[in-house]
């Protein structure tokens, strides 16, 4: 299994989501998280599944929400890193802004 690593900008990726999700419906942020963290324990125990978007970013998407997860695997440490977790109606070029 792999480890996770965050980009910082990723804290407020999510933050930000859960906010406008809370301003919709109360528990609805809940749901939301436990959405993100089920695709990022799918994505930890076998990182390539997903598709390579472009060079080496993958993109795992939520099943309920519509939100993209962007990373790459660092294969000879063993570590996925999330470069985004933004809403799939987003500019891409944000995530390859981070890179």
């Amino acid at each position: 299994m792999y480890s996770l690593f965050y980009f910082d900008e990723v804290k407020t990726d999510v933050i930000d989501a859960k906010a406008w999700y809370k301003q919709q419906r109360i528990g609805l942020e809940k749901r939301f998280a436990e959405s993100i963290k089920l695709v990022l324990l799918k994505i930890k125990e076998n990182p390539f599944m997903y598709a390579v978007l472009y060079k080496n970013i993958r993109i795992a998407r939520t099943t309920v929400f519509p939100y993209n997860i962007y990373f790459y695997v660092d294969e000879i440490s063993a570590i996925v890193i999330i470069v985004a977790i933004i809403h799939n109606k987003r500019d891409r070029s944000i995530v390859y802004k981070r890179l």
